[in-house]
């Protein structure tokens, strides 16, 4: 099966591939430097979401010296709302450490070796800018060879054999091609629900088509329900600009931008983390899920007499400025209603 699998893949890839702005063209070669930032700003995000944030982040630092180079904050502010920040802060770990080298290596496992980056991201890398061959399993790759297999081991407990299996059917030739028509056809073809089965270059030699049941794959175990944790945030104003706290590198949202917070568990109390003694007013609340819990924030905002030395005040009409994550951009949205409102 692997070589039919191999050689009926990468004909429909000829004719099918997607156009991305970070892939290169017939006859080009792959900037390993485009080919990297593309599959960290991907994991974990659509294309869609990823697309114009490639294109602001290239034509900003448009080589990975230019990246090394620039002010982490300017890099953590031009991420904001792209979701997952230590993606961020191991993209300028790993732009300075390349740098440094003079190239990206071009084996997985020193890929491996610098920060962000793991197995599926590594593999991505050396096959695709590099054309070595290797086995780039994403969650795409997945639902394509469980359903090629007809596999029953549900994930996550799954993914060693989704692995195996998909070794089986990589080529040695055009390593590069053959991962993208991979994560092409599932993105675009064997899709999670209502796969287009009638179009697909593998339906002949596809176990679940076989057996028509191709949306029973792959198999997964029930999630355990997310726990929720509220907190309290700070809108603190004074003459027209709003405090903001750079948060701890370490720990959710480090390294960004946002309003004050108290403590985020179990319960929360008014004037845990309070900035300022004012008298606080009530300005609703904004939910927000991360990826092992849910959050549920209260905003009570205020006005301050006076301000203190090193502290960070932005200008409220100017807030869409400061790269706020999305979590405080929902809550500053609170905050400008208040405002008006008062």
């Amino acid at each position: 099966m692997s070589v039919d699998a191999a050689n009926a893949l990468l004909r429909w890839y000829d004719s099918h591939q997607r156009r991305l702005p970070w892939r290169s063209g017939p006859g080009e070669r792959p900037d390993p430097y485009r080919v990297w930032l593309s599959e960290v700003m991907l994991q974990q995000t659509t294309v869609a979401a990823v697309r114009p944030y490639f294109e602001r982040f290239t034509r900003r630092w448009p080589t990975i010296e230019a990246l090394a180079a620039a002010d982490e904050a300017d890099v953590m502010a031009a991420w904001a709302g792209l979701g997952y920040y230590a993606r961020a802060r191991n993209l300028i770990a790993c732009a300075r450490q390349v740098a440094a080298a003079g190239q990206f290596p071009e084996q997985e496992e020193a890929l491996r070796a610098l920060p962000g980056i793991g197995r599926y991201t590594a593999a991505a890398i050396a096959a695709i800018a590099f054309g070595r061959r290797a086995v780039a399993v994403d969650a795409n790759v997945e639902r394509v060879v469980a359903r090629l297999f007809a596999v029953e081991n549900p994930l996550p407990r799954g993914r060693v054999e989704l692995h195996e299996l998909a070794d089986g059917i990589t080529p040695d030739h055009r390593a590069g091609d053959f991962a993208q028509a991979m994560m092409d056809l599932g993105s675009t073809v064997c899709t999670p629900r209502a796969p287009s089965c009638e179009i697909c270059p593998l339906v002949q030699i596809c176990v679940a088509r076989a057996e028509g049941r191709p949306a029973d794959f792959p198999r997964k175990q029930a999630k355990a329900p997310k726990p929720r944790k509220q907190a309290i945030a700070y809108w603190l104003e004074h003459d027209g600009d709003v405090l903001l706290v750079r948060r701890p590198k370490r720990g959710m949202l480090g390294g960004m931008l946002g309003l004050p917070t108290g403590d985020w568990g179990m319960q929360a109390e008014i004037g845990d983390g309070a900035p300022a003694m004012t008298r606080w007013s009530e300005a609703g609340s904004v939910e927000h899920v991360f990826t092992h819990f849910a959050l549920s924030v209260r905003l009570l905002c205020g006005n301050a007499d006076t301000r203190r030395t090193g502290e960070i005040w932005w200008p409220a009409e100017r807030l869409e400025e400061a790269g706020l994550p999305t979590l405080f951009a929902k809550l500053a949205r609170r905050g400008l209603a208040w405002r008006s409102a008062a």
